[in-house]
This record gives structure tokens, C-alpha cells and sequence, in this order.
């Protein structure tokens, strides 16, 4: 096993949910000398400084200052969520007197199935009185096996292997006790968090797949773990960006939340988070907005989420002519509606600079008669507009609870994303580009 599918395993284990895997990015950042920004607090910025913000405490944003003439922003932009199931307001529900389950909601879409008769936990974020007029969060996690949702026997639902349609508010409550433990989810979540139940103001809980990664097949070529969608995106542009060489250009490592529900929130790709990180790097090293709109126009920006691969029973769901294969190399994603925002421009730069780096990749599109998925590069594009390219690494049962991926690829894209970063794109015109 290599070090970085080590690292990528332990890092699914450190990020049951968005806000962890910002805290275990903050962890890699302040061990490699990034000091912390406040959004409410004015930005000194120096030549040569290393830095990071959060919003929400779900969103991380990471920027290096080469020198206040740098020449552009070098940005790779994921995201953190992945689909689960959030716990509602007043989460307990007696079930004839025998059973409290939880009250939960669907967040994203997933594979209902693979959540079903498997150990599952809870882990997440509370708001906490500390004092008067004061309220902070803490984060936890319950490190125990705490809930399961089972299935119904197939003698009483016969339909279920014939297109049974799951109901989410029925059929996907998890079982968290017997009837003598009503009252018990709040104690034992105010337990976490080391606080007492009345003095927790506000929570967002959601189940997490507590199964480990692991490493499967023949010869090891297989990753298969909960979360790879996204966060196997979030740690290797993570691993690129700490140990990429300096260039002329701002280097920038955007992590968003919310990505599975749309983006639409303050904290998601669909809000000013990178526009006002950016725009308030420019007004701090002294340049004006004629400087910032400049410095954008030779700007590039990786958006990496992971892709579709061509599946083993099921062959005929991909495009004919661009089949994806796990341990194949980075994956560029094409959508003629937009829904990647990679377009010639993009594709050539980003192609270029794998083929100097010795990086194989491949190309991905949706079959023309079947729906696919979205993701951030072209809402974040709404904002900020600079050159996008869409990208990510294959793998199979995207947003089942347990997913599966390459090994090879991890170490492919850490050396993409390394060397894009050390690269300097520059605009020499409408359509004309150099890379050095």
C-alpha cells in the first residue's frame, strides 16, 4: 500500500461529515505554516505568506503570496459534503412503545440500499451556551456503533427485488433502541460534546458509514471507502497543493460544502466565498480592481469531482467512444448543456499540462440519452469567470455509502494537480495561452 492511499484512508476516517474534513484540513494547513484568516477581521498579507479561511466552519479556502506582482490565481476547487442522512429537530420516535427511532431526512441523493442493515453513527456539529450571551460550536462524533436501519424480511415485502420504491420518511428511519431509550439521543449527544442537554442550542447531525477503507483485488488495485465522492478529490488536490513548486501565480485550494444539494447556500460554490477570498487578496498586497480583473483573465481553475467508470455489469450505461477505467488516469469531464464546464480552451490547457508532467488521462461523457450529474465549475463560474476545466478520478457506486476507486490514481492526480500548480498560465490574448 503507498503512502498516499494511506493518507487517503485516513483521511475518510478522520471526515465523517463536512465539518471534520475542514477541521482535518486546517490540521494538514497549520502543520505546514498556513495561519488562520477571519472574515470579519481586516487581511494584512505579505509576500511570501501562507494562509486560510473558513466560512461555516464547512469551507475552507488556502492561498500562498508569491510576490505582489504574481500574474494570476492557479485554483483547485471540490467539495466536502457527501449525500447521508441529516437528524431532524426532536429526533426521537416511539414505534408502539418497543422501538425509538430517528427522525431524519434525506441530504443529496444516494443509493438508498447500501445504507440499510450496516452499523452506522452520528457525528456532526452542536451549538453550545458556553455563557452568557455567548455561544460556540463543537464538533463530534459518536465513536461507537449507535443505529442501524434494517431491512424489511423479503417474506413480508416480496417486491423488493422487483423495483420497490423506498419511502424516505418509512423506510429509512434508523432503529436506535428499545423503548427505554426515550429521552436518551439528547443526553447522549450533549455526552459528546462534553455539555449538559439544555445548554445545546442548535445542531447539525447526520449518520456516517463508520466501515474503514480498504484495499481490495487481485493485486490491490481497488480503494473502496465512504466519502471517496468527493473528499478523495479534496485530499490529493490537498497533497498537490503542499507540496507544489512556487510559480508567478496565487496558488488556491478551494474546498466547498454543500455541492450535493445544489450549491445555493453561504458557504457552497454558488455563494461570494471565492470571489470575496480573492477580491480581498488583490485590495491586501495594494492592487486595484483594474489589477484584479487583469490578474483574472490569466487565471485557471480545476474543478475536481470525482467520475463515472465504466461498470464491470453494466458496460452499456457509458458513452461509446469515451470509456473511463479506474487506474487509467484523471478523468476530463465534457457536457455540451454545461453541466462540466470544461469547453476546448480548458480541456487543451489542462491536457497540455499532463502530457509535460507524464500523467496518462482520459475523457468522459454522458451517454446522449441519459441524464448525468453536475458539479461546482460552472456554478462557481457564475461568479468568478475565469477558464474551467472539470476533472476527477473513476470509480464505481457513486453515492452509495460505500464507494470504490483506483489506487494508481490517487498518486496520478497528486502529480497533475502538483504540477498545474507550479505551472503559470498566462493570457496573451482572446484564445491565446502559454503554460510555463
Amino acid at each position: 500500500m503507498t503512502e498516499s492511499t494511506k493518507g487517503l484512508l485516513e483521511f475518510l476516517q478522520l471526515s465523517p461529515t463536512c465539518f471534520h474534513a475542514v477541521e482535518t484540513i486546517e490540521g494538514y494547513l497549520r502543520e505546514n505554516g498556513y495561519k488562520p484568516l477571519q472574515e470579519s477581521q481586516p487581511w494584512e498579507l505579505e509576500a511570501g505568506g501562507k494562509y486560510y479561511v473558513t466560512r461555516n466552519r464547512s469551507s475552507i479556502l488556502s492561498f500562498r503570496i508569491p510576490s505582489k506582482n504574481f500574474t494570476g490565481f492557479q485554483i483547485v476547487a471540490s467539495h466536502c459534503d457527501s449525500p447521508t442522512f441529516k437528524i431532524k429537530e426532536n429526533p426521537e420516535k416511539d414505534v408502539k412503545k418497543a422501538y425509538i427511532q430517528l427522525n431524519t431526512e434525506k441530504y443529496g441523493g444516494m443509493i438508498f440500499t447500501s445504507w440499510m442493515d450496516r452499523p452506522l453513527s452520528v457525528a456532526g456539529r452542536v451549538m453550545i451556551r458556553e455563557a452568557e450571551g455567548k455561544i460556540t460550536s463543537r464538533l463530534i462524533q459518536i465513536s461507537r456503533d449507535m443505529v442501524l436501519i434494517p431491512n424489511v424480511a423479503i417474506h413480508m415485502n416480496r417486491q423488493v427485488n422487483d423495483g420497490y420504491r423506498f419511502d424516505a420518511q418509512i423506510d429509512m428511519l434508523p432503529l436506535y433502541g428499545d423503548g427505554d431509550a426515550a429521552g436518551k439521543f439528547q443526553e447522549e449527544i450533549a455526552k459528546a460534546a462534553d455539555t449538559e442537554p439544555e445548554n445545546i442550542l442548535g445542531s447539525d447531525l447526520f449518520l456516517y458509514n463508520r466501515a474503514k477503507g480498504t484495499v481490495w483485488g487481485a493485486q490491490g488495485e481497488y480503494l473502496s471507502g465512504p466519502r471517496l465522492d468527493n473528499l478523495e478529490c479534496a485530499y490529493t488536490s490537498l497533497m498537490a497543493y503542499l507540496q507544489a513548486d512556487k510559480s508567478d501565480s496565487v496558488p488556491v485550494y478551494a474546498v466547498f460544502d454543500n455541492e450535493e444539494v445544489g450549491s445555493g447556500t453561504k458557504q457552497g460554490a454558488d455563494s461570494t466565498f471565492l470571489f470575496d477570498v480573492l477580491r480581498r487578496i488583490c485590495l491586501a498586497v495594494g492592487k486595484g480592481e483594474e489589477d484584479y480583473y487583469t490578474a483574472l483573465a490569466s487565471s485557471f481553475m480545476v474543478s475536481a469531482d470525482n467520475a463515472h467508470a465504466v461498470h464491470p455489469n453494466h458496460p452499456e450505461y457509458s458513452d461509446p467512444t469515451n470509456l473511463v477505467f479506474m487506474n487509467k488516469g484523471i478523468v476530463v469531464k465534457f457536457n455540451a448543456n454545461q453541466k462540466y464546464t470544461t469547453d476546448a480552451v480548458s480541456a487543451a490547457v489542462f491536457k497540455e499540462i499532463c502530457r509535460k508532467a507524464g500523467i496518462p488521462y482520459q475523457t468522459f461523457a454522458n451517454r446522449s440519452n441519459m441524464a448525468g450529474g453536475s458539479t461546482l465549475g460552472n456554478i462557481s463560474n457564475s461568479h468568478v469567470s475565469l477558464n474551467t476545466v472539470d476533472i476527477g478520478l473513476a470509480q464505481l457506486s457513486m453515492h452509495s455509502c460505500y464507494e470504490t476507486a483506483g489506487t494508481l490514481d490517487i498518486d496520478y492526480m497528486i502529480q497533475a494537480l502538483t504540477a498545474f500548480y507550479g505551472s503559470t498560465i498566462q493570457a496573451d490574448g482572446d484564445g491565446i495561452y502559454s503554460i510555463q
